[in-house]
């Protein structure tokens, strides 16, 4: 009799298990017969259920290396399921209608569980294969002893009973495939949550290791963090072109900014935008980069955060990259946005009344003229106008400001005045 259990890869070749329809009222086409012969051998298995579970049990020990994890670690409750789905499925021989429902509801709960524990979904499969194939084994076996002159019609039922196993492998890879999306998304709602609480200095300390595993970053490493707005649809793509290749980093999406973990060295920070051999210029219209400074371990990435936006808040809007190391000043300015103002009005007010041509030639000029090193002649250049040129309009705005250049604190509020009207963009 060639009813032996498949092997493994002989279950596997076949097609693709798709579950066939029933019509309502309509169990088969096979005559009162083969029902006869079929119920007689399922009553005798429902009898023998504990024998035919211990039997799956050591073809799945025996033929499925994934199981045997799960045989060892909790045989009991392994046992119990594989009885659960057997008796549903000899039950459904007897009553396709009555029994068709719960043996459903147990199928789609050992996928989901399955999917839970993390069992591969290929092992579920075969073992629920090895378990069709264990059940008409039995059918043919049991009808064999009792009556082998009705073997021959147990071919009328085999497409039921294949259908039936077909019909439950594509249960429960439905229910394996739909909790294994769930938890993804749930492990991609806790990662979120995470890195939201690190950046925005909400998170607790004790979810500090949790949140290291989740974002496969050291507890105890030293990060910068990189804030990113502005650009394309595809900003995320853009932003990483602000971090160097082969760094470890964390990007977190927002609805207006980017922000990027990044773990750097001990003794490092990223490197300057304005370096050729380091993080290039982001070249994308409109995108804006800020670089925070380094600070050390995962709970002091809100610090980061905010010294991130305060570069941030330094680029011009029609896009750059901005490290905070090398901005200083402009930081101060826009930390104490308010003071930053009152300080531009106090200096410059005398200036930013003129009309507006005047007003701008003499702001440019101061500005240029700050760029050059206190270069007349470079100043000059740049502006394409003498260096007398440059001096005249010097000495008018120390005439309207009642400040001189040549006072050391005169020339700080110049410079910071300058810097508030720059980076003060309303």
């Amino acid at each position: 009799m060639q009813h032996a259990v498949r092997s493994r890869a002989a279950i596997r070749t076949g097609l693709t298990p798709v579950p066939r329809p029933r019509t309502p009222g309509v169990t088969s086409l096979i005559d009162a017969d083969a029902l006869r012969v079929l119920h007689r051998a399922a009553r005798a298995l429902l009898d023998d259920l504990p024998d035919l579970t211990d039997r799956l049990m050591a073809l799945l020990r025996e033929q499925e290396p994934a199981y045997r994890t799960a045989l060892t670690k909790d045989p009991t409750a392994t046992w119990q399921e594989a009885h659960r789905s057997l008796r549903h499925s000899v039950a459904s021989l007897l009553d396709p209608r009555g029994a068709r429902d719960a043996a459903r509801r147990c199928s789609w709960r050992i996928g989901a569980a399955r999917a839970e524990q993390g069992l591969p979904l290929d092992a579920l499969l075969h073992a629920f294969r090895l378990g069709g194939s264990l059940v008409w084994q039995r059918l043919v076996e049991e009808t064999s002893r009792a009556a082998p002159e009705d073997v021959r019609l147990l071919v009328h039922v085999a497409a039921d009973v294949w259908n039936f196993v077909d019909e439950h492998c594509t249960l429960v890879a439905d229910a394996y495939r739909q909790t294994e999306w769930q938890i993804g998304r749930r492990r991609e709602n806790r990662v979120r949550q995470l890195a939201a609480g690190l950046l925005d200095g909400t998170g607790r300390i004790a979810d500090l290791p949790e949140a290291a595993r989740a974002l496969g970053l050291p507890e105890h490493g030293r990060y910068v963090v990189v804030a990113v707005t502005g650009g394309p649809p595809a900003r995320p793509d853009a932003a990483r072109a602000a971090v160097p290749p082969g760094s470890r980093v964390h990007w977190h999406a927002g609805a207006d900014t980017d922000y990027g973990i990044v773990l750097v060295g001990d003794h490092d920070e990223l490197p300057d935008p304005h370096q050729p051999e380091a993080v290039p210029r982001v070249p994308v219209p409109g995108l804006r980069v800020g670089v925070g400074s380094p600070v050390g371990g995962l709970a002091a990435v809100g610090h980061a955060r905010r010294l991130a936006d305060t570069a941030l808040a330094i680029c011009p809007p029609a896009g750059g990259t901005v490290r905070l190391a090398d901005q200083l000043p402009a930081a101060l300015v826009v930390s104490s946005p308010e003071l930053g103002r009152a300080l531009a009005e106090k200096v410059l007010g005398p200036l930013l009344r003129l009309e507006s041509a005047d007003r701008e030639v003499l702001l440019d000029t101061l500005t240029t003229w700050l760029d050059c090193d206190g270069s007349a002649q470079r100043a000059g250049e740049r502006l394409y106008c003498h260096r007398n040129t440059v001096l005249n309009r010097l000495r008018r705005c120390e005439q309207l400001t009642g400040r001189s250049l040549a006072r050391p604190a005169d020339l700080v509020e110049f410079t910071l005045a300058l810097t508030a009207r720059r980076v003060l963009h309303d």
